[in-house]
């Protein structure tokens, strides 16, 4: 029996202030500070409440209950900037905290690149996306959902007898921006996400594996039971796991680590590092990066969309564009002062990107294995050795062995290298097998070669 989480109620929201009141204060911020003196303002008024429940081995291990608020102020006078914040919504801190922008401000250095954002790409019509489902989940069905979840990955198999527990997390949280070009706006989001660790195996033989779900709304998450199954599953599949020798032989990597691949070409082609020159990818625009192949657009307005937004952090209207096409690189990731500082204009980015899609091949997983022959899965990537300047690569890695397109057996304790340059240009293949549960979207990848360093 699985559980339908369609089952729970969701209404209600446990905030402490509507959204008028958010953009009251908010507005009050941008007087107060024009008041004393600011050539130009923006303030972000946030609120934000959530539960977290964690169960291990059956027992309850934490209940974590959050409520945050904030008020951010940067102000300008001139090209002069200062920010300050606080978490007190009274008039008086209000003020304050204005008064304190602005003497930072007074002391800070003029930057011709600062400044609000250009006024004529501000978000004049917002769209309904559809990002609010609060989860009205008592802290006892929370303790069960975690425990049928748990529950699901030990009976998988018996050789499972540990765990790092299972969570259930609700979070939800409005916010309200506004500055002195007369923008103003903001929305109420949420995303929740069960998820599960288990280990497998006694002494030097044990294994580790884990999986999660994330959603806007919480009845698109997966069941509790098939998330634990999921993650026991996993751990059961690396008990066994050998070392290989060196070798240069096709990468397929699994979805969730082939989203680290998107999350470095986003980081490579973003203002700053394109600005601070601290890139492997500069002057990329129009330049073919990768394999023909690829496509990846940037999609805001995907209805309950992870990383969906009407807006930008700085009130820039956001759109869906292309930002690689048969392998060229269409466009950056900009806020206003990178791209001022690049010649350019913004492109909706301040804060990173939206919801990154990666174009499918066709393929699902078994098909990538059968394509890739002989080569490595990599399930699991450890350590950060990418060196962003020059696009070297080298990580940690676990997975499985593949040999005639069938998995043979699992491999531990390797490290794959290359250089992302390379890498992207290799690209063979990108899986339909595509796992949606954050801002990165793709399925597995096939790289044509690495060096894979084991004994």
């Amino acid at each position: 029996m699985t559980t339908d989480l369609r089952t729970r109620p969701v209404s209600g929201n446990q905030f402490s202030n509507d959204q008028a009141t958010l953009r009251q204060i908010a507005a009050d911020v941008l007087g107060y500070a024009r008041e004393q003196g600011a050539s130009a303002v923006e303030t972000e008024v946030s609120e934000g409440f959530g539960q977290t429940v964690t169960v291990r081995r059956g027992e309850v291990e934490t209940i974590e209950y959050n409520r945050d608020k904030g008020i951010g102020v940067t102000v300008y006078i001139g090209k002069r900037r200062g920010h300050a914040s606080t978490s007190d919504f009274s008039p008086q801190a209000i003020r304050a905290t204005a008064g304190a922008a602005l003497s930072i401000a007074k002391f800070t250095a003029s930057d011709d690149y600062a400044g609000l954002a250009d006024e004529d790409l501000l978000a004049r019509e917002i769209p309904e996306l559809d990002l609010f489902y609060p989860w009205d989940l008592p802290v006892e069905r929370a303790i069960e959902l975690a425990q049928a979840c748990e529950g699901a990955a030990f009976a998988v198999d018996k050789r499972i007898d540990n765990s790092e527990g299972a969570t259930v997390s609700l979070q939800q949280s409005h916010f309200a921006y506004a500055n002195s070009l007369g923008f103003i706006g903001g929305y109420p989001s949420s995303r929740h996400w069960i998820s599960c660790a288990v280990i497998a195996g006694k002494g030097d033989a044990m294994q580790r594996d884990d999986w999660y779900a994330s959603a806007r709304d919480p009845a698109e998450l997966e069941a509790p039971e098939a998330i634990g199954k999921t993650a026991g599953e996993r751990a059961i599949h690396r008990l066994g796991a050998r070392k290989i020798p060196t070798l240069q032989v096709p990468v397929l990597f699994e979805a969730p680590a082939a989203a680290t691949l998107l999350g470095h070409f986003v980081s490579a082609v973003s203002g700053g590092s394109l600005y601070r020159k601290s890139s492997f990818l500069l002057d990329s625009l129009g330049q073919p990066v990768f394999s023909p192949l690829v496509g990846i657009s940037d999609d805001p307005h995907i209805p309950k969309g992870l990383a969906s937004s009407p807006f930008d952090e700085e009130g820039v209207a956001t759109r869906r564009r292309h930002v690689v096409e048969n392998g060229v690189v269409q466009g950056y990731f900009l806020g206003s002062y990178s791209a001022r500082k690049l010649g350019m204009r913004s492109t909706g980015n301040a804060g990173g990107n939206h919801n990154l899609l990666l174009k499918d091949t066709g393929l699902d997983l078994p098909q990538l294995l059968k394509q890739m022959g002989r080569g490595l899965l990599v399930t699991e990537l450890m350590g950060q050795g990418i060196n962003m300047v020059t696009g070297d690569y080298s990580r940690g890695a676990a997975g499985f062995w593949v040999e005639n397109g069938v998995i043979a057996y699992p491999v531990q304790e390797i490290t794959i290298a290359g250089n992302l340059k390379d890498m992207f240009r290799t690209i063979v293949a990108a899986g339909s097998d595509i796992v949606k549960r954050g801002s990165k979207q793709c399925g597995s990848v096939l790289i044509e070669r690495m060096t894979v360093a084991g004994d």
